[in-house]
């Protein structure tokens, strides 16, 4: 009998030694069904923690301390981050460039990158597939301990001094490199700025107090020397952590460790113990300044404000548990204290960004202030602040909101999610990092067990914390941040005087050599690369065919129901989709504002606060949200709808139904100051957004005028939605607003135009079936006369014979005309972010399996280097989706160019310079998406929605197996030439006069 890998686990003994490694330890964690095995290494003492759990989505992770006690102390040259990219350009076995990148398309995994925290570098990767395990642990082993460091990927990664156009001399020398653009763009974003300064403030006397990422302008005084001094000292397994998950064997990975790493090392002390932050005897204040936000709700308003308290060490795992469950009560919900006392006044738009308890330094922190807020609220603000932690104190928190935090808790164990070993990895990171104990950590029972007992030996434990860790505590700073309308401009000229400084100092030669390499750079770049060295699956290792997911459909109250049979451990997770095509088109934009405050504002006999908290002690969430489906058959027809979301314990399905029936049967709209303080919330995270997911604004608005479906997702989520969110923040009565939300909620919550999915466990079949139809009667009262559906829209259901059984009523826009459009958005940030989209086929078209792996092929052989290695965006590539074969850049310092790096593309893929391995690759990269785990919670998701079956699915598959040479050759030609295409351009970026003299594009 095959047994578990739990149970293997548990086979090991403490003292027992394995490959060069001895167990120290071995611990059932039965609350997240996995067996923790601790080991040493016995030469270099690395540490091993390996998590078994009957998981196939397998990890691996390796992390280094990065302190900077070694190094200069003051440093923010971001060495670590640089590092980071140019150990994964090549090693000792694995000399071919970027190993990494082409490792992502020689895959199946499900996860590779690498992350740069405060304090250490991590390098995860996931797969599902046993040899792929080994090939990257290959990869990634050699690239961590043998990396190449040539100086030529510290130029391309971190920072170099370039002829603007490297072919020209003449042309003027300007900064560039992958990092060098990446953090400007990462600096572009106020609350990032905001959160990088609060914590070198507060912690000013050690490594916290550097940029580990690096600070655009002290990255050009790294030198390649001192890059290959930190990786000397620091990337040592001394200094590693390893981390491995899932349910492959752990001897296997013990095995190769310490055969291709860690045999070839001797022991040293690392001394990288990140000492402690010498306590304030006094609170300090500081200020700093950020450049405005062009879409902030009320300009006046964008100061921030927040007070940090420095707490105790992380690895006391109890007292962490307990001051992150407090920091909870303290700030989240409307029923929190906090958010009583500073946002429900509407002092301000939201929380400042960073808020609550942060264990990721080695001491932790909370901090809690307000974003959105004038300058002349200070002192209130502070007033607020320190009066209502003395409220905290006098008054302590009543017992059902300790218990539905608890729940949550509950709820947060038992939920499986796809990627589970990625945040089981980062949860531990930073506690073990400062060798704390992470499978106690791990233990989450015993301390909420002990919380509970805590609580009841003194019922004024958490008061006690109150007092202790905030009103007595010096060590705590007050930072306010302000918009200076000439930040950006200072900015610039700062480095526009470091760059003279630097070109000043050059002689002729210099200047010469700068050239020359230059060339040499352009010309490495521009090379083929031989990658044969690298390992890779085949498409042979990749499944035929796919799983089958058992669906059964049937009908509660007439609205049709599918149920999927599930392990959810015992939750139940049930949506339903509302379709929206009885809505009169001039509520179309409302509808996201619809879906933010539907579950927020109350609902029969309970007012906002008492909802909140009986969904917190209730369920697992309730959310609405915005669905735009486009037909897997025609390009013109899509679903438009809303889809309701929301899970619980099976104990407390009949709760969970009671508040459904509530929101449908009488939601409250009439508190115009709740929905004042949730319109700023969502205009603020809006206007947050958009540093950090341009390209998705770029590509949603590229694609606005080219199929109807693309054009209603702007209207719900692209910039549209933005500029609208932030009109309506603007508006001083919202009176019109609360008419039009009733209005909605009469078309959208309908039982007639609803369809529902429930997964479960088998047990709990019946039990929500009953639930569902008692739940479906009740609200059927909803029924009211409805209009006649708008004349330009033909409804049609799809065939009655549909074999997915739930009927989706498409529609198809009769006087839609595609066509060209180009939109310039001019924004305060240093970086572009660039996309094209072109009209193309549907889901089931013979053609879009060959622009799916053409999509990929470009990307990876032809985009990458255009954009990232030569142009120095952050990333950049082609997908295709939604009908549209889109291409995009991510904090790009080019625009204009971009876009001919995009139609030369195209001519690359109808030249049909690429091989038979190039498009092995491509398919490999694509069914590593395509193959992707799906939570329990999530199965039979995409034929709910899309009206996909797996049977669409293996055809699907099939096409993408028999893509060939002639058929990529074929689709370019036919979809992306030149005449052929139907396209929309979009950028969104700093102030550009090319731009703004050309006639063909609208500037926003």
């Amino acid at each position: 009998k095959s047994t578990s890998a739990k149970e293997r686990a548990c086979q090991y003994q403490p003292g027992q030694n394995i490959h060069g490694f001895t167990v120290t330890e071995v611990v059932a964690v039965p609350d997240l069904f996995l067996t923790a095995v601790k080991l040493t290494h016995d030469t270099t003492g690395a540490q091993h923690l390996h998590a078994a759990r009957d998981d196939a989505n397998n990890l691996f992770r390796l992390s280094h301390s990065i302190d900077f006690k070694i190094t200069t102390p003051m440093d923010s040259t971001g060495v670590p981050h640089i590092l980071e990219h140019t150990v994964l350009c090549g090693s000792q076995k694995y000399p071919c460039r970027d190993p990494f990148f082409k490792m992502l398309n020689r895959s199946l995994s499900t996860f590779m990158n690498a992350f740069t925290a405060s304090d250490y570098t991590m390098y995860p990767f996931s797969t599902q597939n046993g040899k792929d395990f080994q090939n990257l642990l290959s990869v990634y082993l050699d690239a961590v301990f043998f990396p190449c460091l040539r100086e030529q990927d510290f130029r391309q990664e971190g920072w170099r001094l370039e002829n603007e156009t490297p072919t020209d001399i003449n042309s003027p020398l300007v900064f560039k490199g992958v990092v060098f653009n990446e953090m400007k763009g990462a600096f572009s974003d106020n609350e990032r700025v905001y959160a990088q300064h609060l914590q070198n403030k507060l912690f000013p006397d050690h490594t916290y107090s550097v940029v580990s990422g690096g600070e655009p302008l002290a990255i050009p005084d790294l030198t390649w020397e001192q890059l290959k001094q930190f990786h000397a000292t620091h990337y040592h397994p001394s200094n590693a952590r390893f981390f491995t998950y899932g349910d492959l064997p752990l001897e296997q990975h013990l095995k190769q460790i310490e055969e291709e790493a860690l045999s070839r090392f001797k022991r040293i002390n690392p001394n990288t113990e990140v000492p402690s932050q010498p306590h304030w005897s006094s609170p300090r204040e500081e200020h700093v300044t950020c450049s405005p936000d062009a879409l902030a709700p009320d300009p006046a308003r964008q100061d921030t404000l927040c007070v940090s308290y420095l707490l105790g060490d992380i690895t006391d795992t109890f007292e962490g548990f307990t001051l992150s469950l407090l920091s909870s009560l303290m700030i989240s919900g409307p029923n929190s204290p906090f958010y009583k006392a500073l946002i429900e006044p509407k002092i301000g738009t939201d929380f400042s960004s960073v808020v609550g308890y942060d264990g990721s330094t080695k001491e932790a922190s909370f901090s809690i202030g307000l974003q959105g807020m004038s300058e002349e609220d200070t002192e209130r603000v502070k007033q607020i602040i320190s009066q209502t932690i003395d409220d905290i104190i006098e008054k302590g928190f009543e017992e059902e909101r300790i218990e539905a935090l608890l729940h949550k808790l509950e709820i947060q164990i038992k939920h499986q999610s796809t990627n589970f070993g990625l945040s089981l990895a980062s949860y531990i990171a930073s506690l073990w990092n400062h060798d704390g104990d992470p499978v106690e950590l791990l233990q989450i029972s015993d301390s909420v067990a002990k919380f509970r007992q805590a609580l009841k030996e003194n019922p004024c434990f958490l008061q006690e914390k109150v007092l202790h860790y905030f009103k007595e505590n010096t060590h705590r700073l007050t930072l306010s941040m302000s918009p200076d309308e000439a930040y950006l401009e200072k900015q610039a000229q700062a480095e526009e005087e470091k760059l003279q400084r630097k070109i000043q100092a050059l002689s002729h030669s210099d200047r010469k050599e700068i050239y020359e390499k230059g060339l040499e750079l352009l010309a490495t770049q521009s090379k083929t690369q031989d990658a044969s060295c690298l390992p890779a699956l085949k498409v042979s290792d990749i499944e035929p065919t796919i799983p089958i997911t058992p669906v059964q459909i049937s009908t509660a109250g007439g609205v049709p129901v599918q149920y999927c049979e599930q392990p959810t451990n015992g939750l139940v997770y049930l949506r339903a989709m509302c379709s929206l095509n009885t809505l009169p088109e001039d509520l179309r934009l409302y509808v996201p504002l619809f879906c933010s405050v539907i579950t927020k504002m109350g609902c029969g006999a309970l007012d906002y606060r008492q909802q909140a908290q009986q969904m917190e002690l209730r369920t697992g969430g309730m959310s609405v949200s915005t669905q735009v489906t486009p037909d897997s058959t025609q390009l013109d027809m899509y679903e438009q709808g809303v889809l309701l979301s929301s899970s619980c314990l099976e104990r407390n399905l009949p709760h969970m139904f009671q508040l459904w029936r509530d929101i449908f049967n009488s939601p409250h709209f009439d508190d115009e100051e709740r929905l004042r303080v949730l319109v700023m919330m969502s205009a603020q995270e809006l206007a947050n957004g958009i540093s950090y997911s341009g390209h998705m604004y770029a590509m949603t608005r590229a694609g606005r005028h080219l199929t109807p479906a693309g054009d209603l997702q702007e209207t719900f989520s692209g910039m549209e939605q933005v500029k609208f969110m932030k009109r309506i923040a603007e508006m001083s009565d919202l009176s019109q607003v609360m008419r039009t939300l009733p209005r909605i909620k009469k078309h959208l919550l309908n039982p007639d135009t609803m369809r529902c999915a429930v997964n479960t466990t088998p047990q709990k079949i019946s039990d929500t079936a009953a639930q569902l139809e008692s739940f479906m009667k009740e609200v059927a009262d909803n029924r009211k006369e409805r209009k006649p559906v708008r004349s330009n829209i033909i409804e049609r259901p799809l065939d009655p014979l549909d074999d997915s059984g739930l009927s989706r009523k498409l529609i198809s826009e009769l006087n839609f005309q595609p066509c060209q459009m180009k939109t310039f958005f001019q924004l305060p940030f240093p970086v572009n972010f660039v996309s094209e989209s072109i009209r193309a086929v549907a889901f089931s078209h013979q053609d879009y399996a060959s622009l799916c792996i053409l999509a990929r092929m470009m990307t990876a052989k032809f985009l990458h280097g255009e954009i990232r290695e030569k142009g120095g965006a952050y990333g950049g590539g082609a997908r295709m989706g939604g009908g549209c074969f889109s291409f995009y850049s991510y904090r790009d310092p080019n625009s204009v160019q971009t876009l001919s790096a995009f139609r030369k593309g195209v001519d690359w893929a109808k030249s049909g310079q690429f091989s038979q391995q190039d498009i092995d690759e491509a398919k490999l990269s694509v069914f590593s998406a395509v193959d992707s785990p799906v939570a329990p919670s999530s199965k039979g998701m995409g034929r709910f929605l899309s009206g996909v079956t797996d049977e669409m699915l293996q055809n699907h598959r099939e096409r993408l197996f028999a893509v060939t040479h002639k058929n990529l050759v074929e689709v370019a030609e036919r979809y992306l030439g030149v005449g052929q295409r139907t396209c929309g351009v979009a950028i969104l970026g700093p102030e550009n006069h090319t731009i703004k003299k050309d006639p063909s594009w609208i500037v926003k």
